[in-house]
């Protein structure tokens, strides 16, 4: 048998006691409150892709202390770029997030976050200078961070948040796409937007640039919200009410499954990936009713029209 050169192998190697390490050590109380979820992911490569550069991750906690803390992530990425690319760099993000978003030592969830991504971005970015087929390497990212009875949002591209309460649906999330700003600006109409040629060239995504800033936003958690995370690959096919019906009608698993079915009977020009997180039940202290509805969120069922206000400029990417 002949002797693998160590310098010459194609994927990354690990060291076993290293892989099975948890993260860094909590100290700490657990956690007043606590929040019930219910939750199903499920990706698919869609109708016309050969490949599918959609990645979603779950990661929930069993200590208390660190569920206190840093609460359960939920996170969807859409992957771009050539020769794979797409793939790998949705890959990489989640893979990052969670270990730079649970082993660092800041205080507050968001900073971690922040932080988490930043790394996340600079590890993507340098991979895509390495490797010219890799150029322009990026991916969107949509997350919930559900700490005690808040929902940290977190959104890079055009991915999208949606919360499903009291029979309406919100879109929590703006896109950071080029026709999203003209919306704003008043230089298409929201119904344009949508047929337009250029919907999926995005200003923002986590790789494509050396640096990259999120929109994070807290909400409070209520008893029967439901959170909807997806790529556009969804959104292309699928209206809010659509999703609102389903959400509202179906478990977990179900809506996930009867979206994707959905979207690729339409079509599925993209993948397509739905992550679905309801709220149960929470314990602990009161419930907190008010929904902060953000400036960048939209109302889907009650629109008036009136569009998203502008979150920022960034490079201009086409997927």
């Amino acid at each position: 048998m002949n002797e693998v050169n160590d310098s010459l192998e194609p994927t990354a190697g690990f060291d076993r006691d290293e892989l099975v390490l948890g993260w860094r050590p909590y100290h700490g109380a657990p956690a007043a409150v606590t929040t019930l979820l219910k939750y199903s992911g499920r990706t698919d490569m869609g109708q016309v892709r050969e490949n599918n550069e959609d990645k979603f991750d779950v990661y929930e906690p069993e200590d208390p202390v660190i569920l206190a803390q840093r609460g359960a992530i939920f996170a969807v990425a859409d992957g771009m770029g050539g020769a794979l690319a797409g793939q790998i760099a949705s890959e990489m993000l989640l893979k990052n997030l969670l270990v730079g978003y649970y082993n660092s030592p800041l205080e507050h969830p968001e900073h971690a976050m922040e932080e988490a991504i930043a790394d996340a971005n600079s590890r993507i970015h340098s991979l895509a200078q390495m490797v010219p087929e890799r150029r322009g390497m990026g991916t969107t990212l949509v997350a919930l961070a559900v700490v005690e009875d808040r929902v940290l949002v977190v959104h890079v591209g055009d991915s999208r948040v949606y919360l499903v309460r009291d029979g309406a649906i919100y879109q929590v999330t703006a896109d950071h796409s080029w026709v999203e700003e003209q919306v704003h600006i008043g230089a298409m109409t929201r119904a344009d937007a949508e047929l337009s040629p250029f919907r999926n060239v995005i200003t923002r995504s986590v790789g494509a640039s050396p640096t990259v800033v999120p929109d994070m936003q807290w909400q409070n958690a209520k008893v029967g919200d439901i959170w909807i995370l997806c790529s556009d690959g969804l959104t292309g096919h699928v209206s809010g009410e659509e999703i609102a019906h389903i959400a509202q009608h179906e478990s977990p698993s179900e809506v996930t499954r009867q979206l994707i079915h959905l979207a690729n009977a339409r079509g599925g020009r993209d993948n397509i990936t739905v992550l679905v997180v309801s709220v149960r039940a929470v314990t602990g202290s009161n419930e907190i009713n008010a929904f902060k509805q953000p400036e960048v969120s939209q109302q889907i069922a009650e629109s008036s029209g009136e569009p998203a206000p502008k979150r920022g400029m960034g490079r201009f990417f086409s997927r």
